[in-house]
């Protein structure tokens, strides 16, 4: 019953005041709603409403690194995937066509590896199934998994052209890549060369550095005695060290450093109670580095022995430790840059068909290429060329002993035992190279491969050598921090040679015919055009069922030449994308804007994009790169499953869904590892829920407004201009910060904004004015003009990091307008940007921290309980705060019913600040009664007839409800 001169029963007035109300719920139930949207989207075809909208814009060319079409995605492909986006959505929100074109590797061993089991499943090995159908096997293989990892993709919230990606196994990509190939041929750059390459026995195939990680591996040590049959120490034996004894039989010299201190030892006494005999005696000549020879005695089991004389390697040479076994040869010693004196014996044993440091220190002594044996061939067993042991296998290729050590090295131990050429034997766990896909050892292999030449100057580049081109066009990216352009350009100032061709069945071949007798590469214009055509048609496929002859025409006899069918490096693959993404689609001339993957792509496609971009066009194809870390568990570990501390991507999107993960990804510095965890995942939970909850806030108090009711910038007060030039602070830092990809920043600058200027200041402060002002009162409709102007802002700010929420958001509040994700950040009016009243509400801020310090002193010892309680004394001696009061209602600031200002110092025991000088608050409490309706205390003999027990001015909005709700 309403309270008025004949009522005495009090009035409920809670039907008069304006709470907030929204259908936007407060729990998000992201792990249901977000696959509902993606579904959403794709039945609206919004990527392409999007690419319309766009139409016309700067462009922002975004060109996505290829996964590999192999397996389930996981946590780190969220991470790659969610910063691609937040790429994309960032420039697409700024006003650019920011085009995605997700993109897939869909050659190369990892997939060929895969069907290779497959068959062998079925009983069949690789060797006896026919090529087209094996190559025909690993196109669905790679296609199957194209499609489940484009809904893993979607299912993250990607706006990508998910309807029409690129694929590598793409026909048109294919015969792409192979025109590529023929136009680093034509520069001269292509050539065979017989060099030890790292060879996967397991894999049959030669692998590039990119494809090899190290892992942990024992391997039998040897110490072997070559004897000097010319110099000062004829007679003696020179010792090497090696943890490769399979590779002896490949020996064909010894390496020593000039700056290395030789001495000519006399062996002079053996450990006593030996368990065995040693293969050391008293009277022995042993030659070693001085530094090293007492690790070389003690493995010896030499208990003593004296220096006889100085010894100088140029001067002597030696013969093999099983000559008179077919090893007949003189071995020299070659002076070698890579030879140091840290560990081992000061000599190398040197075989230049087993290591590149072997290679090159026997081609720069000028000994032919020719003498470089072939002693193991393409399933790591050894050759005629390695007498005595022809047949046995280095590594074990079969069954559950795959990639175990072979026979090889105990029978090259047993022969060096039976022919007195061993000193010493043990075991030592080191880093060992591996391949990174079947995880098996490695084996460095002299084979003939295919190259492009690093050091060649070709008139192609003007003379220049590709890396001399490349090292330029580093210089001219931009990587975002000196680790990135430092750790590329390392890599590339000192890789080998690119070894670009693989013996295997699955990819694009180098297609190529060369010359039997003159070894040339055939250059024809003609021919070329011709296998391109076939390829266009008929994919990679077309080389391998078409004869020489249909290619090479009549002009030439195809017994006269060798078709090449080698496969090209996966790697040359990937590197040649940005010729059919981003060249085909938007021009010859055209750079990527941005590479992003992470930094393990420095070695990888970044590197052989940039190698093939300047070896065809003199540049690189991209203008700026960034890098990720990887994730690692919240103690810093690499996740494994051994160790159990792995984080299921499926789990984190059953439970918490993907934009705590995206959320995490923004917040975090991406260029380092990201740590993740259950406890990081509940802290993303807790900065979501803030968010969410302030969006919630703006679309519940904003349900009566409408346009015409908004409030000219000129007419508001000071709180709202204050509000509105921090937002176009943040908007500046937002805008700054995405066009740097520091998405770290950007979020920070809308969270800061969100939590403490909106949230903990702006809407403390007004929830009573909109709640309890009358409804179309200036203070009321300010506030709801500013948040309205906020809302599609905070949105647009959070869009790119949170597509499934703001989305929500905005078609709750505005259903018939179509997506968020086709609007762009509008441009702030230069009027909001007035840092004079930022500046003066900075100062009024400090004050008010003062104040509500001294309240909640109170409010800890019971005093009060909420702050309307209170109306302060508040001393001010600071001019700057004083100068910045000006007829602002301070009590409303500091959510009082009253508050008494004064000048000077306060009085002793006033409450103070550290951090804000000249500020003091003695407590007073508030006189009067308890309004029934804001709670504020007043004197009653201000009430309004009618409404003794309200304010004047919640009396003034109950009278206009009641007129506008006349039947209530």
């Amino acid at each position: 019953m309403k309270t008025g001169p004949m009522t005495t029963e009090p009035r409920d007035y809670r039907p008069t005041i304006f709470l907030p109300d929204t259908p936007f719920p407060m729990r998000a139930g992201l792990p249901q709603k977000e696959p509902l949207y993606v579904a959403k989207w794709q039945e609206a075809d919004l990527y392409n409403k999007q690419r319309r909208a766009s139409a016309g814009r700067t462009r922002f060319v975004y060109h996505d690194g290829p996964p590999y079409a192999n397996g389930n995605s996981h946590i780190g492909h969220a991470l790659n995937n969610s910063l691609k986006d937040f790429v994309c959505r960032t420039r697409q929100v700024l006003g650019y066509d920011a085009d995605f074109v997700p993109g897939w590797d869909c050659h190369g061993l990892p997939i060929e590896w895969k069907v290779e089991e497959e068959f062998r499943a079925k009983g069949r090995k690789k060797d006896e199934v026919p090529a087209a159908e094996f190559r025909a096997a690993c196109r669905v293989y790679a296609q199957k998994w194209v499609s489940i990892q484009s809904g893993e993709r979607q299912r993250m919230g990607l706006m990508a052209n998910f309807a029409n990606p690129y694929l590598t196994m793409d026909f048109e990509a294919e015969a792409t890549i192979a025109e590529e190939f023929l136009k680093v041929v034509k520069t001269g750059l292509v050539f065979r060369g017989s060099k030890p390459v790292m060879w996967s026995p397991v894999e049959r195939t030669s692998l590039a550095e990119a494809e090899v990680e190290y892992q942990e591996k024992v391997s039998p040590t040897i110490w072997v005695k070559f004897p000097i049959v010319k110099g000062p120490a004829t007679g003696a034996s020179l010792i090497i060290w090696t943890t490769t004894p399979w590779t002896i039989p490949g020996n064909r010299a010894v390496s020593y450093s000039p700056d290395i201190a030789y001495g000519l030892y006399e062996v002079e006494a053996m450990e006593a109670d030996l368990a065995f005999e040693p293969w050391a005696a008293p009277g022995d000549r042993l030659v070693v580095a001085d530094r090293l020879k007492d690790d070389v005695f003690a493995a010896a089991k030499i208990a003593t022995a004296k220096r006889i004389a100085d010894f100088d390697p140029a001067q002597a040479s030696c013969t093999h430790p099983l000559a008179g076994r077919g090893y007949d040869f003189p071995v020299p010693l070659l002076a070698g840059d890579h030879v140091t004196d840290d560990a081992g014996t000061g000599f190398v044993h040197t075989a230049p068909g087993h290591g590149t440091d072997d290679y090159l220190v026997w081609m720069k002594s000028g000994l032919p290429q020719a003498d470089i044996p072939f002693t193991v061939d393409a399933d790591g067993r050894y050759t005629k060329e390695a007498p005595g042991f022809e047949g046995l296998a280095v590594l074990e290729l079969d069954g559950k002993k795959a990639g175990k050590e072979g026979p090889a090295n105990g029978a090259v131990i047993a022969a060096l035992i039976e022919a007195g050429g061993l000193l010493a034997r043990g075991r030592l766990t080191h880093q060992y190279p591996h391949s990174w896909r079947s995880k098996a050892p490695l084996i460095y292999r002299n084979t003939p491969q295919w190259f492009i030449a690093m050091d060649k100057p070709v008139p192609h580049l003007g003379g220049k050598t590709l890396r001399d081109v490349a090292m330029a066009e580093i210089a001219a990216t931009d990587w975002g921090n000196e680790a990135g352009s430092n750790r590329i350009t390392a890599m590339v100032s000192e890789r080998p040679d690119w070894l670009i061709s693989r013996q295997r069945a699955w990819g694009v071949p180098l297609v190529m015919f060369v010359h039997k007798d003159s070894g040339q590469i055939l250059q024809d214009e003609a021919v070329n055009a011709r296998i391109l055509a076939a390829m266009r048609t008929g994919g990679a496929d077309a080389w391998f069922t078409n004869e020489a002859s249909f290619f090479l025409g009549p002009d030439y006899d195809p017994a006269d030449y060798e078709k090449v069918e080698d496969i090209l490096d996966v790697w040359f693959d990937s590197g040649c994308t940005h010729a059919f993404v981003t060249r085909k689609r938007y021009g010859e001339e055209t750079q990527a804007d941005l590479y992003l993957e992470g930094s393990d792509q420095h070695r990888g496609w970044f590197q052989s994009s940039l190698l093939e971009s300047c070896s065809t066009r003199g540049k690189a194809p991209y203008k700026a790169v960034r890098t990720h870390g990887m994730i690692v568990d919240e103690q810093g570990r690499k996740m494994s499953k051994s160790l159990g501390n792995g984080i299921e991507l499926d789990d984190v999107l059953r439970q918490n869904g993907m934009e705590i993960l995206r959320l995490l990804f923004a917040a975090a510095d991406y260029t380092n590892e990201l740590a993740l965890g259950k406890t990081i995942l509940d802290q993303a939970s807790e900065t979501y829920r803030k968010l969410r909850n302030t969006l919630r806030y703006m679309l519940a108090s904003l349900k009566d407004f409408t346009p015409e009711k908004a409030v000219a910038y000129g007419d508001m007060p000071l709180l709202e201009k204050w509000l509105l030039g921090r937002a176009h602070e943040v908007g500046v830092e937002v805008r700054a910060a995405w066009m740097d990809f520091d998405f770290k920043r950007a979020l920070s600058a809308v969270s800061d904004f969100a939590n403490l200027d909106v949230s903990a200041l702006y809407v403390d402060v007004r929830k009573d004015a909109l709640y309890c002002d009358e409804l179309d009162s200036l203070r009321r409709r300010a506030s709801q003009t500013v948040l309205d102007l906020l809302f599609e802002r905070m949105l647009l700010w959070l869009a790119p990091i949170l597509p499934f929420t703001t989305e929500e958001a905005w078609e709750t509040r505005f259903p018939d307008q179509g997506s968020i994700h086709l609007r762009t950040l509008p441009d702030d009016p230069q009027e909001w940007a007035d840092g004079a009243i930022v500046q003066r509400m900075g100062l009024l801020r400090d004050l008010r921290r003062v104040v509500t310090g001294a309240l909640e002193l109170q409010r800890r010892e019971k005093a009060i309980g909420s702050s309307l309680e209170a109306a302060p004394i508040v001393y001010v001696s600071n001019d700057a705060i004083r100068g910045a009061i000006g007829n602002e209602d301070l009590a409303e600031l500091c959510i009082t019913s009253g508050l008494t200002l004064r000048n000077g110092a306060g009085p002793s025991g006033a409450f103070t600040l550290e951090d804000v000088a000249g500020v003091s608050v003695d407590f007073a409490r508030a006189p009067g009664i308890k309004c029934a309706r804001s709670w504020k205390f007043f004197d009653p003999a201000t009430a309004l007839p009618g409404f003794p027990d309200i304010t004047p001015r919640d009396a003034r909005a109950v009278m206009a409800w009641d007129a506008a709700n006349p039947s209530a």
